[in-house]
């Protein structure tokens, strides 16, 4: 047990090293090429943050613990939204990008509505099945909307980039530094979540809580643990954009990318006594959206983190008692 509990210690130290070396290579990379920072955030970042998850995933599904791969899933995007954009909003409030208003915020809504119908249309008495069909479209959708930022800023990238170049504008930073800087950190998030949740996870086990508690609490925080570090590091840094980003496309590559793979593997039994967490989800990604129009237009003020915090907090104790 001892053991277990450094191991979990030396993960957080990991993760947080990692974040840092994330962070910073991305914020260059954005710099360098004038690439918009919620660009960088919805790709490269939140691939690189949810490594862990993917790779728990692919695990779980060749062990068949098909719970874990759902829980962790759905525990992510709940610990994303509710608990970690709270604490962000707590530490510095938070200016929504127009673009993640009115395009990601809203396809997150809809990615947590598309497993949902997935779910029910074809629930039985008393377990449904997200299977291999439905993996595949996962994919194909996680797909459409990794590529539709690229595709959308790559003009206005390249035209900015040409016209640094011509006159002479262009910011001295060492790409290659900044691309060895992202690889050591996804490689240290990898290490330091695993470290994380293997750990968590026995400790977990040794006081007997069940699967579905256990992907739904450890597993999917300590998972959520490379997008928490990162996205404080951003901020503080004053990365909003980078932030924010990371983990809007981390929810949407939590449910298109990470149960599509797990699908794909083996088909996902999802089991009844998940719907009141999915549901939890849908509502929880929908308040985010809304505090977008309500009070301060485009902000998540500190009162506005409290309330996340505060269901989160409910939900956290709901699962236990």
């Amino acid at each position: 047990m001892f053991i277990n509990i450094l191991m979990v210690i030396l993960g957080f130290v990991l993760l947080v090293i990692g974040a840092d070396l994330l962070v910073r290579g991305a914020s260059n990379i954005a710099t360098k090429f004038r690439i918009p920072e919620m660009l960088i955030g919805l790709t490269i970042v939140a691939l690189g943050t949810s490594a862990p998850e993917l790779i728990i995933t692919i695990t779980s599904a060749q062990a068949g613990a098909t719970d874990l791969i759902i829980g962790n899933a759905i525990g992510s995007n709940l610990c994303n939204i509710l608990f970690i954009l709270g604490l962000m909003a707590l530490i510095r409030p938070l200016v929504i990008d127009n673009e993640a208003k009115k395009i990601h915020i809203p396809i997150a809504l809809f990615a947590a509505i598309v497993i949902l119908i997935m779910e029910l249309s074809s629930l039985s008495s008393s377990s449904a099945f997200i299977d291999r069909i439905d993996g595949i479209l996962l994919l194909i959708l996680f797909a459409v909307y990794f590529t539709y930022p690229i595709f959308t800023e790559i003009k206005d990238i390249a035209k900015s980039y040409k016209e640094d170049k011509i006159s002479g504008n262009s910011k001295k930073i060492n790409v290659f530094l900044s691309i060895i800087f992202i690889v050591i950190g996804v490689v240290l998030l990898k290490f330091g979540g695993d470290f994380v949740v293997d750990n968590a996870t026995l400790i977990a086990e040794h006081f007997n809580i069940s699967e579905r508690v256990i992907g739904l609490t450890i597993v999917a925080i300590g998972t959520a643990m490379p997008e928490l570090i990162t996205s404080i590091i951003a901020v503080i840094r004053k990365d909003t954009d980078l932030a924010v980003g990371n983990l809007v496309g981390s929810c949407v590559l939590n449910l298109f990318l990470i149960l599509g793979v797990g699908a794909v593997i083996t088909p996902l039994e999802f089991s009844s006594k998940f719907n009141q967490n999915l549901i939890l989800l849908c509502i929880s990604t929908f308040i985010l959206w809304m505090f977008n129009f309500i009070g301060k237009k485009n902000t998540i003020t500190r009162f506005k983190g409290f309330v996340l915090l505060l269901i989160f907090s409910l939900y956290m104790v709901g699962l236990f008692l």
